[in-house]
């Protein structure tokens, strides 16, 4: 059996007239959702799934890729590196 989803449900949402949905107040708390905090949205699209993180963690994810990155980039020949202008 395919595995579609890991993690935990926490109920469902309806979608408003402007396409907004309310996260349930307990999974804001537990995830330390504020007011006013954006989130980076996700979707595949063939699976129908949406899932969202802060931002600030996005931006960490990216940062440390950035890291890994520069780190592989230095044990390759200079004319396989990509330039970063």
């Amino acid at each position: 059996m395919m595995t579609i989803f890991k993690g935990k449900a926490y109920g469902s949402v309806n979608v408003g007239e402007r396409g907004q949905i309310v996260i349930p107040a307990h999974l804001r708390k537990e995830l330390n959702i504020k007011p006013g905090e954006q989130l980076m949205i996700f979707a595949d699209h063939e699976k129908k799934i949406i899932s969202m993180m802060h931002v600030r963690d996005f931006s960490a994810l990216l940062e440390r890729a950035g890291r890994v990155i520069s780190k592989l980039e230095e044990h390759m020949p200079a004319e396989q590196k990509v330039s970063r202008k």
